[in-house]
């Protein structure tokens, strides 16, 4: 009997084989080979601005996704100033959600921030942070969306993932230390802790990649562009 063709299972459905290329899977970053041998990212990161940083996240900030930054006193902004000078010199939006002070607009500015593309949104409560998020990252309108939400839920955090990738936006969630313990479907998650030279970034989980391994960083202060409230505006504003 002649084996040449679809298998037919029980009702007809076809279980016919796929032949998979493997190289194609590397490539994409779906599989990855033993330590020491990173995923290619080529295309699907955006460069920190910071080498030790984008050493330790294998290329970069990850395109289209969802991460976290976690800290004990809302720090990590400092990371992300390289990257929000890069894309606010594009069309979309950079948005902040419910940020815990007013982004001072000189500082920014000071650091090659365009302000006129930053959209603050705050004075909001805790649900609509949420909604105000996720319908910033899926609008198509935002580049990144830096948000400082409530505790949330494992199914909250999957739609803000999905939210990112419909948008083909950044998202950057900065959640307390608590947040580390539990289950996220985020792509990318890092722990900030300062330390006497700067800041220590711990990889908590890289999809794609091997968890752990840290950095440390050479950063002055605390975070620039943030500062007590009523100090200062970006030109921007949104209000629900």
């Amino acid at each position: 009997m002649s084996t040449a063709g679809p298998l037919v299972g029980p009702g007809g459905v076809c279980a016919a084989m796929h032949k998979i290329d493997l190289e194609t899977l590397k490539h994409d970053g779906l599989v990855w080979q033993g330590r020491g041998q990173q995923p290619q990212t080529a295309g699907r990161t955006l460069p920190s601005g910071w080498l030790a940083l984008d050493d330790l996240l294998g290329g970069g900030w990850p395109h289209r996704a969802l991460i976290e930054i976690i800290s004990d006193a809302h720090r990590g902004v400092s990371l992300l100033i390289p990257l929000l000078a890069r894309l606010s010199n594009e069309q979309r939006w950079l948005a902040w959600v419910a940020p815990p002070y007013v982004p001072y607009a000189p500082a920014l500015a000071a650091r090659g921030i365009e302000v006129a593309r930053l959209l603050l949104i705050h004075d909001i409560s805790a649900k609509q942070a949420l909604w105000a998020t996720e319908q910033a990252l899926s609008s198509a309108a935002c580049s990144i969306v830096l948000a400082w939400p409530a505790e949330l839920q494992v199914a909250q955090l999957r739609r803000l993932q999905l939210a990112a990738e419909q948008g083909r936006c950044l998202g950057v969630l900065f959640r307390e230390a608590r947040s580390a313990r539990q289950s996220s479907p985020a792509a990318l998650r890092l722990r900030v802790r300062p330390v006497p030279l700067g800041l220590e970034i711990e990889l908590l989980k890289r999809r794609g990649g091997w968890n752990g391994g840290s950095c440390i960083l050479s950063i002055e202060g605390s975070d620039p562009g943030l500062e007590t409230a009523g100090s200062g505006a970006p030109t921007h504003v949104a209000r629900t």
